[in-house]
């Protein structure tokens, strides 16, 4: 798989209102999938979505991929690995990061979350998942080998005029693509995931 074609795909807007919503892969939950890379197809390298956990279940098992969940919405969710670790993912954005091999069950703290999901495949991807609060302008930096994708938890956003972009509502998302060294600025009032994205050995 060409890891820079997938960094490289061309940066967008993705309204929440086009989010496509599935099932989970095990059938006990439901999914809104944000982004996946490459596009089509199963064998992806790189997926964001807002998993919609209504009951305890069992995760999905993803072989050869790490995870890293942030609640969303909610009164929070309880990881229990086979391993005895516990991992609680609490109010106002707990997050937890681990393998998708991991073998879990999730059990919901007192009704139904939203939980952010990133997922990416490790021998291809780096990603690195920052929470930030956003007050006036922010600057992010794309450049050959490294992509950013932006979640706006809370607030409005909105880029330079001269991007061709259009304006951020809470719950939507940006991707920043990869290439020749690109300052991107987003100026606005709120929250935001930021997560940088980059080849592996990049």
């Amino acid at each position: 798989m060409d890891t820079n074609a997938l960094l490289s795909t061309p940066t967008h807007v993705v309204s929440q209102a086009d989010y496509r919503r599935e099932r989970w892969r095990n059938g006990l939950g439901w999914t809104r999938e944000i982004l996946r890379l490459p596009a089509q197809g199963d064998d992806w390298a790189l997926r964001l979505s807002i998993a919609e956990i209504e009951q305890d279940a069992a995760f999905s098992a993803f072989p050869g991929v790490e995870r890293e969940l942030v609640l969303l919405h909610g009164n929070g969710v309880r990881l229990r690995f086979e391993d005895g670790r516990v991992a609680e993912v609490l109010p106002p954005h707990g997050r937890v990061r681990f393998a998708g091999e991991d073998t879990l069950q999730g059990e919901l703290v007192d009704g139904t979350t939203h939980d952010f999901n990133l997922m990416w495949k490790r021998d291809l991807l780096q990603a690195e998942l920052l929470h930030r609060p956003l007050a006036g302008s922010m600057f992010f930096f794309s450049e050959p080998g490294v992509a950013w994708a932006l979640h706006l938890l809370a607030g409005q956003a909105r880029f330079g005029t001269d991007s061709g972009l259009p304006a951020l509502e809470a719950g939507d998302t940006a991707w920043l693509a990869a290439g020749p060294r690109q300052r991107h600025a987003l100026e606005g009032g709120g929250e935001l995931l930021a997560i940088r994205v980059s080849a592996v050995g990049g």
